[in-house]
């Protein structure tokens, strides 16, 4: 009978890899929980209508990468292709955004039927930060300046830039959609597939186009700037000048949109030279009009995400990953003799009690000296812990280094924590 194996693009995260996934998560929880910000957790399967409202239809998401099914009532339900639709969707269930602000932020898979490659998949996992009832530029250049400090939290800061840029309002987009359409119209047929089928469909989104031919034509283009409402020029020179306050270096592109039709205003990217093509670590914006397109009450809203795989890919590539964030083992305790395997057991908890927080293994499963002291050094572990039955009568333990060249010991039991503190500090 053949094996079963992962849908492709949907990956396991083994014991080896969840090490580094554990120390960014760490590092995102207290840069967010030091700006005040709250964890939600929300479904991975909502109604397909959630995101065909917020996404927009006629986007690529929607339109091929959605995994949506009915479930046996004939309901049609979709596994969530991003984050902020159902961030959304609960707060305004709950009753989160009546009359006050919030500072959120979740975590979790997200799926979409892409072509699977390196660092990006078909179940993919996102941090995503959304704030509602802030209209000001402040909470903004607060998310551009909390996520500055991730990337020195990460030591990413000099490998990652930050691009902004204003959209304007849904109307100055309208007039701008129309000069870009009668524009490259003319130049229909030298532009790629893509932009081909985004002149009909999303036609902002072809100033992202990789191509070097579109980007080409795109030079004598219509400017979005040109076309922005006063408020949005007004907020987006004051979110410019936050940014400089707090000594943020960032560059405006003109050309820099975002795929998902709620967004206004701000938006933004930080963007790496490190991954080649997948450049972009974060992503985000202003999406004022979304919780009312979604049935609650004018609520004005800011956020963003950042996949985690990515991320990772980025630490691993520039070699920035702590020595320490793969190795949870300090101590292993070996049992040589069938009368120390009690004794080692309770000498483990022993120093677990005594040293909280280091991670202590205790060797089970029997064997020779040799292979213990093999699986001992294998585990990482700084220090092994050698318990017979001699040490047993005796009320002693021996401590061995495994990573430095000091000498094997014997030490009382009753002082074996004191001793293991000095050893390990």
């Amino acid at each position: 009978m053949a094996k079963i194996q992962a849908i492709r693009g949907m990956n396991d995260i083994l014991p080896e890899q969840t090490p580094v996934w554990q120390f960014v998560e760490s590092k995102v929880r207290a840069v967010l929980g030091s700006y005040g910000y709250q964890e939600i957790r929300m479904p991975v399967v909502e109604q397909t209508d959630l995101f065909k409202r917020s996404i927009g239809e006629v986007t690529d998401i929607v339109e091929k990468e959605m995994y949506t099914f009915e479930d046996r009532n004939g309901d049609s339900l979709t596994l969530r292709p991003e984050g902020t639709a159902g961030c959304v969707r609960a707060a305004e269930e709950h009753g989160l955004l009546f009359n006050q602000t919030r500072r959120l932020w979740y975590i979790g898979p997200m799926f979409r039927h892409e072509r699977p490659q390196k660092g990006r998949y078909r179940q993919f996992h996102q941090i995503g930060v959304e704030c509602f009832g802030m209209a000001g530029p402040d909470i903004d250049a607060e998310l551009l300046i909390l996520t500055a400090r991730l990337w020195r939290e990460l030591g990413l800061a000099d490998h990652a830039r930050l691009e902004i840029n204003s959209i304007g309002t849904a109307q100055a987009r309208r007039q701008y959609r129309e000069a870009l359409v009668a524009y490259l119209s003319d130049y229909r047929e030298q532009l790629d597939g893509d932009s081909q089928r985004r002149l009909e469909s999303n036609p902002l989104r072809i100033l992202d186009s990789k191509s070097p031919e579109t980007q080409e034509i795109l030079t004598g283009a219509p400017r979005l700037d040109d076309y922005l409402d006063d408020e949005s020029v007004e907020h987006f020179s004051q979110l410019r000048a936050l940014l400089d306050a707090a000594g943020v270096p960032y560059q405006i592109n003109n050309r820099l949109v975002r795929g998902l039709d709620y967004y206004g205003k701000t938006v933004f990217e930080w963007v790496t030279d490190s991954l080649g093509a997948q450049g972009t670590i974060c992503a985000g914006g202003r999406y004022d009009g979304l919780v009312e397109q979604l049935g609650g009450k004018p609520t004005v809203a800011v956020g963003f995400a950042m996949g985690l795989e990515r991320l990772i890919l980025l630490l691993e590539t520039l070699n920035l990953v702590p020595e320490h964030v793969n190795n949870d083992v300090d101590v292993y305790v070996t049992a040589m003799g069938e009368g120390a395997v009690a004794p080692a057991l309770v000498l483990a908890e022993q120093v677990r009690n005594g040293l909280p927080g280091r991670g202590v293994v205790s060797h089970c499963g029997g064997g020779s000296f040799k292979s213990q002291m093999k699986k001992a050094d294998r585990s990482g572990a700084q220090v092994a812990l050698i318990l017979g039955e001699n040490e047993v009568a005796a009320g002693t333990v021996a401590i061995k280094p495994l990573r430095s060249d000091g000498e094997q010991k014997e030490v009382a039991q009753a002082d074996l924590v004191p001793a293991l503190a000095e050893l390990l500090r």
